[in-house]
């Protein structure tokens, strides 16, 4: 509302916009821009980092919840080759089942939790 003011006080008699009004434009243009970086864009890359960070010290016998709420203990960490790509995949044993899942379904391991997962393991978000 406020921008439209100021944009219609710039406004020339002959109605188009004045020098001053295309660069207010751009500026605002910008600042949303920034804004949306350290909003949305940051914080989910470092989510990301401490995920891939948890998911590195994962080991047999720790006890993890999977993406689904599968909770169990691995009990084996292997990489197949699938087409052209590599992937790791955690056998886990939950009660008397055995499951196989991706590594990068893994949300929680021990008690930590993965950023970004307070959903999936019902804690809150801290």
């Amino acid at each position: 509302m406020n921008t439209h003011l100021l944009l219609q006080a710039t406004a020339t008699d002959g109605g188009g916009l004045t020098i001053f009004g295309i660069p207010f434009f751009f500026i605002q243009i910008a600042l949303i821009v920034v804004i949306f970086y350290f909003l949305l864009i940051r914080p989910q890359g470092a989510a990301r980092k401490k995920h891939a960070e948890l998911l590195a010290s994962l080991k047999k016998g720790d006890e993890v919840m999977t993406a689904g709420g599968v909770i169990g203990r691995v009990r084996d960490i292997r990489e197949v080759e699938v087409g052209s790509t590599k992937e790791t995949r955690v056998t886990i044993e939950s009660g008397t089942s055995t499951l196989v899942v991706e590594r990068t379904r893994i949300v929680r391991v021990g008690g930590v939790s993965a950023p970004g997962a307070a959903a999936a393991t019902g804690a809150a978000p801290s």
